[in-house]
């Protein structure tokens, strides 16, 4: 179970981060029923990790997706983590065993600034390092979908900011959506408030809520 001494806080749920996975953002996101389609499907995701996340995705992606239907998963990450650590963590799970083998064989030495990492046929992964908000800013295609997954909004506040979801909001096509672990009063304002419709639901493995929603089409 990695733990980030800077925040204070675990990567994930200490339960099962991979079911949390699909419980908060793949079912918070409509996923993978809003992927049946031959566009291009674009995630977008605050926080890396260990890459579990970006593995989950592509396990059910492998499965349920439509043939010649491709995948771009986007992250934003500070600090990427080095391989072995992310080998580590996700050898946890036998589930993602695929994923994970071929994530850490392609995986730089040194991340840094733009990482383009072809996965599969129809699969790329890019990793931005550096800090959310000014990476953000650089960026101007939008995301069908957004993980929000950074550290507890009590230890890292600024990942949860109103300027930061305001640039979330931004960067989502209409009819797009997010889905979070997080459920604190502020950044469900925060959400509401940069245009997001804010939805909450039971969260994972006893936690009372989480929150989802969506960009307006119109």
């Amino acid at each position: 179970m990695p733990y980030s001494r800077a925040f204070d806080d675990h990567f994930y749920c200490r339960s099962d981060g991979r079911l949390e996975c699909g419980h908060v953002f793949l079912a918070g996101n409509e996923l993978p029923a809003r992927w049946q389609r031959k566009a291009p499907f674009r995630i977008a995701e605050l926080g890396f990790g260990t890459g579990l996340n970006l593995c989950e995705t592509w396990r059910q992606w492998r499965g349920t997706a439509p043939e010649g239907a491709s995948l771009h998963f986007t992250s934003f990450e500070r600090f990427p983590m080095a391989r072995a650590d992310i080998a580590r963590a996700l050898a946890h799970w036998p589930e993602i065993e695929h994923e994970r083998t071929i994530l850490t064989e392609k995986w730089p030495d040194a991340p840094a600034g733009h990482v383009e990492i072809d996965l599969a046929p129809g699969v790329h992964l890019t990793l931005v390092c550096g800090a959310a908000l000014e990476s953000l800013g650089n960026e101007t295609m939008p995301f069908d979908a957004w993980f929000l997954d950074g550290f507890a909004p009590a230890r890292n506040p600024d990942m949860w900011s109103a300027e930061l979801m305001a640039a979330v909001f931004r960067l989502t096509v209409p009819g797009g959506r997010f889905g979070t672990y997080a459920a604190a009063g502020f950044v469900r304002r925060n959400l509401a408030a940069a245009g997001f419709t804010v939805e909450r639901r039971p969260g994972f493995a006893g936690k009372r809520e989480m929150l989802c929603g969506e960009r307006p089409a119109a």
